[in-house]
């Protein structure tokens, strides 16, 4: 079977929209969360701040301005991360010979559902004939890859997983298996979410999944913290190349890490809540390492899904200690990026990827901001506050989703 790396990587974050500024902000411990501007949230709104994408303009990122006119916000933002992607990776798919040999899997959890929210306002207001005709192939969640695929002419596998929190690692661990197997030799991999308006934040919000710290936005993602109370929405977008290991070396191409290992379980549960036990959890990470050839006490990184609610939380620590092992999990540094992001949903998994990867790289854990209080119920290393410098050779990435999706991708330096 062949071996993957990921050669080339591209982020809109509401930390930073290219990798360098994303990964300096994260190191730095910056804060991407505060009210929210997209719409007005003055009139008594449950929650009103989120983790949104600052300055974006597709065109800044060699996004044809009509292009973009026909896309949903999601898609543009996918656009853009795809062609710091591959500009990253230095790959030409012009001067390729055969474009049925590069493919895509970019998935949305919700898609485009603020183009479907202001054309129902638009039926509303009785204007029917005003329906824009790019309405359904803005609003399907599926066409961040055609799209992306259309821009780059990647005429291989295409399409885009949903699976709400966990679809990112599993557009990750989709294209690791189709190059393993030899279906493609690259593969455009990530995820893609633009849900900051009424009817998402308010649906969430009616879940009681969000945290209302309304008074103190900047604290409200506190991830493994006692006194955490929801997680905080927020957007953006993350793509990696992945490429056949062989490959990349042939043509001399800067490798950030080998995607080693690929778990996928279901809790089977409940709609929302995890597993108490965390048994499918912690399988999922175990089957990653076991692809990986790995044992918990050779990881050094976990970055966490770590959602800030106190259910994830409680739950996922849980998982970690049975997947690694008591005495490794308590070595291990953990994080949980979201405590300066956000919650991305269908696109957290692929960014929190890049953030494996440039950890295997550069040599640094990124921080979980905001931690405070300890929480006797998460009582391992989530690196509070400040990031720290140690070597990583393995790094393992959970996503776990509503509906019990459970994904789990180990990175290993090369």
């Amino acid at each position: 079977m062949r071996r993957v790396a990921i050669t080339g990587m591209g982020v809109i974050s509401p930390i930073g929209n290219n990798l360098e500024t994303f990964w300096n902000n994260a190191v730095a411990g910056v804060n991407g969360i505060a009210t929210i501007t997209k719409f007005d949230v003055s009139n008594g709104f449950p929650v009103t701040f989120a983790g949104e994408v600052k300055g974006f303009n597709a065109a800044d990122f060699g996004v044809d301005p009509k292009t973009a006119r026909r896309c949903a916000l999601f898609t543009q933002y996918a656009l853009a991360a795809s062609k710091m992607a591959v500009a990253d990776s230095g790959i030409d798919f012009a001067a390729e010979p055969d474009p049925y040999r590069f493919g895509c899997t970019i998935g949305s959890g919700v898609g485009g559902i603020d183009v479907t929210e202001n054309e129902v306002l638009r039926m509303e207001r009785g204007k029917t004939a005003k329906i824009s005709p790019f309405s359904i192939p803005e609003m399907i969640a599926n066409m961040a890859a055609g799209m992306v695929a259309l821009q780059h002419g990647l005429r291989g596998l295409n399409y885009g997983v949903v699976s709400a929190c966990a679809t990112g690692l599993h557009s990750v661990g989709a294209a690791m298996r189709a190059i393993q197997h030899g279906e493609a030799d690259v593969v455009l991999a990530g995820g893609c979410e633009a849900p900051i308006c009424p009817v998402a934040v308010a649906g969430f919000a009616a879940l009681h999944a969000l945290s209302t710290r309304n008074d103190d936005p900047a604290h409200a993602s506190r991830p493994f913290d006692k006194g955490r109370d929801g997680f905080v929405m927020a957007e953006g977008a993350a793509v990696l190349v992945l490429e056949d290991l062989d490959r990349a070396r042939k043509r001399g191409a800067r490798i950030y890490a080998e995607v080693a290992g690929f778990g996928q379980t279901c809790d089977a549960y409940h709609m929302t809540a995890p597993m108490p036990s965390g048994e499918a959890g912690a399988r999922a990470m175990s089957l990653s390492m076991a692809e990986a050839g790995v044992s918990g006490e050779d990881v050094d990184y976990v970055n966490a899904h770590g959602t800030s609610t106190p259910m994830n939380d409680k739950t996922e620590t849980a998982v970690i200690k049975q997947a690694l092992g008591e005495s490794a999990a308590r070595k291990v540094s953990v994080s949980s990026t979201k405590s300066m992001t956000g919650h991305l949903l269908g696109g957290t998994g692929a960014l929190e990827t890049v953030v494996c990867a440039k950890a295997i790289e550069t040599g640094i854990v990124p921080p979980t901001i905001n931690y405070e209080t300890p929480d006797p119920e998460c009582d391992l290393d989530c690196t509070p506050n400040v990031a720290r410098e140690r070597p990583v050779k393995v790094a393992l990435n959970n996503s776990l989703g509503f509906g019990g999706h459970n994904a789990v991708v180990a990175l290993k330096a090369v």
